[in-house]
């Protein structure tokens, strides 16, 4: 399990992240990053592993994040600026399933790899 601070993750771009994230689920590991992503970049990393899904190799990945503690203010919609989740979990599909989640806790089951 890889757990990534938000200091590290400010300092790169979009797709940065999304391959330090996707390279890290293909080679089974379990990434937990401090301040999750912009819905955007959600949906870029979903895209990015959708192409990349491969029988026997790569299954996909399972993601859940805390949603932000605000909702986006007028302005912030005006000028594009995205809310981030506060916190998100990914990992491979095949090894991690989410069973419970609330505004507080994200509870998954881990199972191990081939």
């Amino acid at each position: 399990m890889d757990l990534i601070s938000g200091e590290k993750l400010e300092k790169m771009t979009s797709m940065e992240k999304i391959r330090l994230i996707l390279d890290k689920v293909k080679n089974g590991k379990i990434v937990v990053l401090e301040c999750g992503l912009t819905s955007d970049e959600e949906v870029r990393l979903i895209e990015m592993t959708m192409t990349e899904i491969r029988v026997d190799e790569f299954s996909g990945i399972e993601i859940e994040s805390y949603p932000s503690k605000k909702e986006g203010s007028f302005l912030d919609k005006i000028f594009g600026r995205a809310l981030k989740g506060r916190m998100t979990v990914i990992g491979p599909a095949n090894q991690l399933r989410t069973i419970e989640k609330d505004k507080y806790q994200i509870s998954t089951k881990v199972s191990v790899g081939d």
